[in-house]
């Protein structure tokens, strides 16, 4: 059965990846990365907000480990 692996990605900052989780599942993966908080554009939680701020766009996407 296949892994996969959470990883933060931003536009400006280096390093540009981040890996944040491991070892989900399909399902745990997309449905980690649906959340309106695994992206600078759509989150609204202040900590969200406050790494925006600091680091510029990022997003949360998923790969096959």
């Amino acid at each position: 059965m296949a892994s996969y692996k959470i990883v933060r990605m931003y536009k400006d900052h280096f390093p540009n990846k981040r890996v944040i989780a491991r070892g989900l599942s399909l399902e745990q993966a997309q449905a980690w990365c649906k959340d309106p908080e695994t992206s600078s554009s759509t989150c609204k939680k202040h900590h969200n907000r406050k790494r925006t701020e600091r680091i510029g766009a990022w997003f949360d996407g998923y790969s096959e480990e």
